[in-house]
């Protein structure tokens, strides 16, 4: 299984961002609720991104994941972002988490497939 996540500065980031809003949040009233902000980037940003195998692809995102066989995707095509996404047979485009364009060799490789089997890109 090869795993695309987000860097992990941006937790790191998130983390120090936390530790100095505790201070904010003892003000008490309305500023007790400032550490979900840094503490929500933390946990996405750790747990964000697309895990992939022979079976399929997983986009793992803050409260949830999907699961999408090989079977179902389509063609996987590079955004106007530098990021890839997933054309998915039943019309409807699924962005890849983390997965930048340069990652695509990686990631048809992690798949199984060899490249005449792999989805168009």
């Amino acid at each position: 299984m090869t795993r695309f996540r987000k860097p992990a500065p941006l937790a790191i980031t998130a983390l120090l961002a936390l530790i100095g809003s505790v201070s904010v949040a003892a003000e008490g009233g309305w500023l007790m609720l400032v550490p979900l902000v840094p503490l929500s980037v933390a946990v996405w940003a750790w747990r964000a991104g697309t895990d992939v195998n022979t079976y399929g692809l997983r986009v793992r995102a803050l409260l949830g994941n999907r699961v999408v066989s090989w079977d179902d995707v389509e063609a996987l095509l590079p955004d106007e972002k530098g990021g890839v996404a997933a054309a998915l047979i039943n019309g409807t485009v699924l962005r890849l988490t983390a997965v930048r364009t340069a990652d695509l060799p990686r990631l048809l490789e992690a798949s199984g497939k060899a490249p005449a089997e792999a989805p168009a890109v």
